[in-house]
């Protein structure tokens, strides 16, 4: 993108004098008149556009007459609504940060109490084009689950995943763009192993982290795995507990932030299989 015509036209007054010339070319004196403006400044501010690209001018006896050069606007608004239409796309990073910032003013209006979301549940369901000997493998193997355990903004930075029961679980996730480390960390959560029946049910528990240490919420969470003739029905439920005030932040991201790892997933395995 052209930053100096970006900043010539970031000037109020420039951009009072393009609309002027897009109507028209009109001398230096002329302009500083319709725009209620000194000649001098004026002039000024017309080197500048044209420094940028954005006007041309001419000598006409005694006066200088600026025109408008309407390429570097067109080049520059077809830059902008490519940009619009990246942000603007169908199930995009806009889209999810618009349904997180909904879900956000409904649970943090409701985070009244200690206990507000106990007994909450959330399920999801989702058909896998692999054998539910596999699917048990992505959900209990550390560098399997490394592969789809987060958010589609976010990456795995430390994992436990001890499959036995009253096994420790451990996940920390940061920014999936910050490849360094260099970043705060995004969330850390908690748990154990609660019961396992290998290529079957799998449940445990994980809570979130507040920033000073304690625990935002439990969330106890159970998986199904079920063959079907194309692979695995893997059916999943959280159940909320211990829920804090605090914890809202974390709960409004449960179905949109669940649901995408959910699809990762599934991809994954699709690519294996």
């Amino acid at each position: 993108m052209d930053a100096p015509l970006l900043s010539a036209l970031a000037d109020p007054a420039r951009l009072r004098l393009v609309r002027l010339l897009a109507e028209r070319p009109r001398p230096v004196g002329v302009l500083a008149q319709l725009a209620d403006a000194r000649q001098p400044q004026t002039t000024k501010h017309l080197q500048v556009l044209e420094r940028a690209g954005v006007v041309t001018s001419q000598r006409n006896g005694q006066r200088r007459i600026y025109a408008l050069r309407p390429g570097p606007l067109r080049d520059l608004a077809v830059t902008l609504n490519q940009l619009a239409d990246i942000a603007d796309q169908a199930g995009g990073f806009r889209e999810t940060f618009e349904r997180y910032g909904a879900n956000l003013d409904v649970e943090r209006r409701a985070a009244e109490a200690e206990g507000w979301a106990d007994g909450r549940s959330f399920t999801f369901d989702r058909s896998l084009a692999a054998r539910p000997e596999l699917v048990w493998r992505y959900l209990t193997e550390e560098s399997l689950l490394a592969r789809w355990w987060t958010p589609d903004d976010l990456r795995v930075s430390e994992l436990v995943f001890q499959a036995r029961p009253g096994g420790r679980i451990v996940q920390e996730y940061r920014d999936v763009e910050d490849a360094d480390g260099s970043d705060l960390v995004v969330g850390r959560a908690e748990g154990a192993v609660e019961e396992l029946r290998p290529g079957e049910h799998l449940g445990y528990r994980l809570s979130p982290l507040l920033p000073d240490g304690s625990r935002a919420f439990t969330a106890h969470i159970a998986f199904d795995l079920r063959p079907t003739d194309t692979g695995t029905r893997l059916e999943t439920q959280w159940r909320l507990a211990d829920s804090t005030v605090e914890s809202a932040d974390f709960i409004a991201g449960i179905e949109i932030g669940f649901g995408q790892s959910l699809d990762k997933l599934a991809a994954v395995l699709a690519a294996d299989a």
